[in-house]
């Protein structure tokens, strides 16, 4: 397995986007294995402490939707967008757990929404049903409640801000992850700097499909917070389109989670004077979008890039479709193919796998031509692209130089449909032998 303990690296405080409190800690969910070492964080909380916050989350679309899937939704709907906080636990993933884990959903947020009490300027407006929840971990098993409440108690005097803050909280989300998933950027919004912080946890059951709250509209888990001021309408619309072309874009085994969650937060903090709108300042919601949308496809790829037992990080890119959900269709479906990891992993360029699960992916608004597809491998080190396909017809592969791109840890399969001029792109792994190891046993 490659090392990955360099996609951690720490961040200057600075950094963080002002006006958010956060922490992690250990409340006795996770089991302690290794006594000889701190035990894992389990628990994390962040609030805003502006009143004026925007909300905003996109959830899985799973039949099966967990306690906290369900509860956050209905409190997105009670403050119309305008929750401020998160309690987040890890270890056990409350799904499938009947109406005792709805009650424990509801505990969670109301023991939380006293912190925000305290914490934040409640000078505004109510400070009930101001927490969002996630969980993540065993489903099929109740909470341990008492622990879980008794730890919310307990980070109240631990929120702070800046890294170690934020990093603690990171660790929180993790199951099987094997880095915290942490990053946080800024950028210029007509002269106002805007900050985003962004933690993500997931290595397996990732094959996401989520959509804004409401009907049909180890887990993903993401959290988003800026000091931006956006209307909670326009965060929602902003963060459904970043989503669609980021979290929804990736996969590492085909399956898509029961708690699946990106929650994002708008405080309005950096000082901008009014709140980003689409209807009444597009050219300002666009430049937001598109800045969220590039924080959320980083975000992403680092939940590929620590896949369970993932040896490659692998960008499908797929060009000149004649719409942009066929060519998203396309490009899960081989980022989904088993043959298609599988010859990743062994580095053998077997590239009639990716044809294959080109030629059966389902419900194209335009049929596939085969005769005008082109298929290469692209390294991630600039060097030459190796040609696969032409308009149909095969080229003679140099095998050697095929596996020289394949041995790389990073590498894109382009394919060229030939038929539009929309394109996207999915980010995957292969399938290793330490990806049966790790969920063949996973609650022991």
């Amino acid at each position: 397995m490659p090392p990955k303990d360099h996609y951690f690296q720490p961040i200057a405080d600075e950094s963080f986007p002002q006006g958010y409190i956060a922490t992690g800690l250990y409340s006795g969910i996770k089991k302690h294995k290794d006594t000889s070492k701190p035990p894992p964080n389990d628990l994390g909380v962040v609030i805003s402490t502006s009143p004026r916050t925007s909300s905003a989350a996109c959830f899985t679309l799973n039949a099966f939707k967990a306690a906290p899937v369900v509860v956050s939704g209905e409190v997105l709907a009670i403050t119309q967008g305008r929750a401020r906080a998160l309690v987040v636990n890890s270890g056990c993933a409350n799904a499938v757990t009947g109406k005792q884990g709805m009650q424990d959903a509801w505990d969670m947020v109301r023991t939380t929404d006293c912190l925000v009490a305290t914490h934040g300027d409640g000078a505004a407006g109510s400070v009930e049903n101001q927490t969002l929840v996630m969980s993540t971990g065993v489903i099929g098993q109740l909470l341990p409640t008492e622990k879980i409440l008794q730890g919310i108690g307990k980070a109240s005097s631990a929120l702070a801000g800046g890294f170690k803050a934020w990093e603690a909280l990171a660790r929180a989300f993790m199951t099987t992850d094997t880095f915290p998933k942490l990053r946080a950027r800024s950028f210029d919004l007509n002269g106002t700097t805007v900050r985003f912080a962004g933690i993500d946890k997931g290595a397996g059951m990732i094959h996401p499909k989520m959509g804004p709250p409401g009907p049909p509209h180890a887990t993903l888990l993401g959290l988003i917070a800026t000091d931006a001021a956006v209307s909670p309408k326009s965060l929602q619309t902003a963060l459904t389109w970043a989503v669609d072309r980021s979290f929804n874009s990736i996969s590492v085994d085909g399956d898509m989670s029961t708690n699946d969650t990106i929650l994002a937060f708008a405080n309005g903090a950096s000082g901008m004077e009014t709140e980003i709108d689409e209807e009444t300042n597009p050219e300002e919601y666009k430049i937001f979008r598109d800045e969220l949308t590039s924080f959320a496809v980083d975000l992403a790829k680092l939940v590929v890039r620590d896949g369970e037992g993932a040896t490659k990080f692998v960008t499908v890119s797929v060009e000149g479709a004649t719409s942009y959900t066929d060519a998203h269709k396309i490009a899960s479906t081989v980022s989904t193919s088993s043959l298609v990891k599988c010859a990743l992993y062994g580095e053998d360029a077997n590239w009639g796998r990716i044809l294959c699960a080109v030629g059966y992916t389902s419900s194209l608004s335009t049929p596939i031509d085969p005769t005008k597809i082109s298929l290469s491998f692209i390294p991630a080190d600039g060097s030459e692209p190796l040609k696969l396909l032409t308009k149909g017809e095969p080229e003679i592969v140099d095998e050697v130089r095929a596996k020289e791109i394949l041995e790389q840890e990073e590498l894109e399969i382009r394919i060229e449909l030939g038929l539009g001029k929309e394109t996207a792109q999915y980010y995957t792994c292969d399938l290793s032998h330490e990806y049966v190891t790790i969920n063949g046993d996973y609650r022991s």
